[in-house]
């Protein structure tokens, strides 16, 4: 490092502590990056790489940015996964010995962004970490750096249940032990796609210890200790807005696991990965940023106490009577801005003037809401109005304090009303009379002189001066003025008066500027006192207006308030699905009902494909998911219990990044769904077994059928192509076999969309094909092959059918060439070997998949024959 120099060994200093993030190191009004960290960000940002010298070792990488622009470049860079270490200078030029000092004043990650270019307005921002503990158990907390909002939960079912739980948020950076396994690390990135950050100290200093007070974990404390350190050493300022941390009750909320969420498509499609086509994009009725916000939150945890969730329904029904004061409500509530946000950027200290105006203009709406609230006949809705402050403190500092129009900027003045405080206005006056002055003088000295053009002008260098053109220089008295500068066509003057009256107005101008900065930042702490009570009236308005939203998007699709059943009866009219029904057009979704009452656990479905099997399964599944969440459900009545989990296993798809192909996904699921429901729960499995052979598959489904049957008890939806399963309803009481109903017409199938009961007679799969333009000849040669298949098991006694000659299958066969399978003859001893075999079987014994294991093995024993 002695080779460098002296500017150098202090940035190669400080960047030695920040080796993960990129040094933003300010030079002047450039922020400038050297060695690797300039060669990869010009390869980032495409900008220009260049070199500087750095001392006897030659010249060295380099690339900057301005820093009035730097918020855009480091929005790219933190939006790619990285951290930005702002390094500022840290004491004036002027009075530096030697080079001046910089320190490190803020570490941006994706976490902890607080710049609103960098922040989708209508998500959270959540920073998290995971803390493992020796007995298998999970403490995982969340903090909204933006809002303020900390939280934390326990986990006692594994990794698996940590990747579902943090699936679970939109967290864009996890901070994590250093000697966190590395197969962990690998799985968070990875699956999750999160920033990984390393920190080891947990301790909270005593000016915080009151947001974790009321946790009477250790664990809990150890878990927000990380993140809390974390969050400290990153930001390097006070943070008073944060909250008390929540503790997450997780048993209080539906579980919904990593794959029900992609599935079922809540908050974003599985193809696009955008809002639209998800449940999120029909629900959101929303008027303000942060009303959306809290819709996700409720969406991710659905409710599991019934007092709770008729209380929001009441809510809802009570905004659904009286539309009127239900549209003025939603137009008061579009002049509120992000109140949660704002008070955030109040304590951290990066709030302007303009933000102070937005947080006046929003207070000032809340009487306004008050009185509409208390307009309505619901008790409920007229408490929630009796429970708002209006705050009048905070909105009447602001309104004497801050101009309705104030600049960006809060160093140049501007921003302070007259008449809030006295020095203030004396400065000002100060300078007002002085440039009065200075005009006056102007018009003196032009009827003295008889000089029309004589002016008073100003510049940086100079000051004040008086201008005279050389043409009128024979005018002037002698001795009158006190020459200070010669141009090319004039003479500038000065005189003791004039350089005194100078003085005064930018001593003035100077000080009121400055006392406007110091009169500002107290406005600000001012405000900051009522940081907890601005949170509490951002909440309170987030809720009202989630709930205006599920009465609006209730009324607009006409859905009906479900009842909520403490048995386990399910009984629907008229289903639909929110999301089908809402993209396809002339109102053609079929609705269909739902009745799984008198111990019926299982709906045994089977119905060609396209024909709305899956659609059927999930718009019971999301039915479920908003009636819990306090929302009216798409049907015209809906007798509903509350169910603790909804498991599913929908969809093929292979899973890339763990190497697993889709029949293991699909086992994953199956197996997640078996070994975690309750008798509570919700299951929905489509097509399981496809990913193998036929009877293998057809093995697999019928086992996991009665192992729901006999071991679970949960609801359950099952799909399946094996019509040979729907013999189970002669076996299982609680199973009932239902169909998608389609008819034939004309040689097309036409799919009705409609549920009956009873099993398929037909898979139309041909049809389907046909529906789908594959080539005619194809089709053809298709249903030729149909036909011979289904006339040969007719004939044929068992599965292992015999063809004579002139039926053996030929598939493709060139014009000139056939392919012909020659029948082989069983040998009549070994026949009987089998024979006997199978009547040695005590089939009471055996339980329906060992049967069938041993049919697979006889039926081998005769095909070799």
């Amino acid at each position: 490092m002695a080779n460098y120099t002296p500017m150098m060994q202090q940035y190669l200093k400080i960047k030695a502590q920040q080796k993960d993030a990129f040094l933003f190191f300010r030079l002047g009004d450039f922020y400038e990056l050297f060695f690797e960290d300039a060669t990869k960000a010009a390869q980032e940002l495409e900008i220009t790489l260049t070199s500087r010298e750095g001392g006897e070792d030659g010249r060295i990488p380099m690339c900057g940015v301005p820093y009035h622009s730097a918020a855009n470049y480091i929005k790219n860079l933190v939006e790619k996964g990285y951290k930005v270490a702002i390094c500022e200078q840290v004491e004036d030029p002027k009075e530096a010995k030697g080079v001046v000092r910089r320190e490190v004043v803020q570490l941006v990650t994706p976490g902890t962004v607080m710049d609103g270019v960098m922040l989708d307005e209508e998500e959270n921002n959540y920073l998290a970490s995971l803390t493992p503990f020796d007995d298998g158990t999970f403490v995982i907390a969340y903090n909204d750096l933006t809002t303020g909002e900390n939280s934390v939960a326990m986990l006692t079912d594994g990794f698996d249940g940590v990747l579902s739980e943090l699936f679970n948020r939109p967290v864009k950076e996890i901070v994590v032990p250093t000697d966190l396994s590395a197969e962990f690390q690998t799985s968070l990135q990875d699956r999750l796609g999160v920033t990984i950050s390393k920190e080891d100290r947990t301790e909270i200093t005593e000016d915080y210890q009151s947001l974790i007070q009321h946790l009477h974990q250790d664990k809990l404390k150890i878990g927000f200790g990380r993140l809390f350190y974390y969050i400290q050493e990153t930001q390097k300022r006070s943070m008073e807005h944060l909250k008390e941390v929540q503790y997450i009750e997780l048993n209080q909320f539906m579980k919904l696991d990593m794959y029900s969420k992609r599935n079922l498509e809540l908050m974003e499609t599985i193809r696009k990965q955008g809002k639209k086509g998800s449940l999120l994009w029909v629900l959101d009725h929303t008027v303000t940023s942060m009303g959306s916000r809290m819709l996700k939150k409720w969406i991710e945890r659905p409710l599991l106490k019934k007092q709770l969730i008729e209380e929001r329904y009441n809510q809802v029904e009570g905004f659904l009577e009286q539309f009127f004061e239900r549209e003025t409500l939603r137009e008061a509530l579009q002049s509120v801005y992000d109140l949660e946000r704002l008070a955030g950027r109040v304590s951290y200290g990066n709030v302007n003037a303009r933000d102070l105006i937005q947080l006046k203009q929003s207070i000032g709406k809340i009487p306004e809401i008050k009185s509409i609230l208390r307009s309505f006949s619901q008790p409920e809705l007229k408490k929630l109005g009796d429970q708002l402050h209006p705050l009048q403190e905070v909105y009447q500092l602001l309104d004497e304090s801050i101009y309705d129009d104030p600049p960006i900027t809060i160093k140049e003045g501007g921003l302070i009303k007259d008449g809030f405080n006295n020095q203030l206005d004396d400065y000002r006056d100060a300078a007002r009379n002085g440039k009065q002055w200075i005009a006056e003088l102007e018009r003196k000295e032009r009827e003295a002189t008889n000089i029309k053009s004589l002016k008073v002008g100003y510049n940086r260098v100079f000051g004040y001066y008086i201008e005279v053109t050389k043409a009128n220089l024979h005018h002037l008295p002698e001795g009158r003025y006190e020459r200070k500068q010669t141009l090319t066509n004039a003479e500038r003057y000065i005189t003791p008066e004039l350089k005194e009256k100078e003085s005064l107005i930018l001593e003035a101008q100077e000080k009121s500027v400055d006392l406007e900065y110091d009169m500002f930042l107290k406005v600000r702490d001012q405000v900051k006192a009522y940081i907890p009570s601005l949170q509490q009236l951002a909440e309170q308005i987030c809720s009202i207006d989630v709930l205006q939203g599920f009465a609006t998007v209730s009324e607009q699709n006409q859905y009906a308030r479900p009842e909520l059943v403490d048995n386990r009866d399910i009984y629907i009219e008229q289903g639909r699905h929110p999301v089908v029904e809402k993209v396809m057009k002339d109102d053609t979704f079929v609705p269909n009902d739902v009745n799984m009452q008198d111990e019926s656990d299982i709906l045994l479905i089977t119905g060609p494909n396209m024909s709305g099997k899956s659609t059927y399964m999930r718009q019971l599944a999301l039915t479920a998911v908003m009636g819990q969440i306090g929302c009216f459900v798409p049907c015209s009545y809906a007798r509903l219990p509350i169910f603790d989990q909804i498991f599913t296993r929908i969809g093929a798809a292979d899973d890339l990044v763990s190497g697993q192909s889709t029949f293991m996904v699909e086992m994953m699921e199956a197996k997640h769904a078996l070994t975690k429901a309750t008798d509570r729960s919700l299951i929905l499995l489509d097509e399981i077994g496809r990913g193998t052979s036929t009877y293998d598959g057809m093995a697999l489904a019928q086992a996991i059928v009665e192992y729901i049957h006999e071991h679970i008890g949960a609801k359950t939806l099952f799909s399946t192509h094996y019509h040979e399963l729907t013999e189970l309803e002669n076996s299982l009481n609680h199973l009932t076999n239902v169909h998608v109903r389609a008819e034939e017409y004309e040689g097309k199938v036409v799919f009705l969309h409609q549920i009956q009961k009873g099993a398929a007679d037909e898979s139309y799969g041909i049809h389907v094909a046909k529906l789908a333009e594959l080539p005619e000849p194809l089709i053809d040669r298709a249903n030729a092959i149909l036909k011979q298949l289904e006339g040969s098991s007719e004939m044929s006694e068992s599965p292992s059918y015999s063809l004579e000659e002139d039926q053996q299958l030929t598939l493709f066969e060139p014009k000139e060439k056939t392919v012909q399978v020659e029948a082989e003859q069983m040998n009549t001893k070994d026949e009987t070997k089998v024979i006997q075999q199978l009547k040695d079987l005590d089939l009471l014994e055996l339980n329906p998949i060992e049967a069938m294991n041993h049919l697979y093995q006889l039926q081998k024993q005769l095909k070799k024959q």
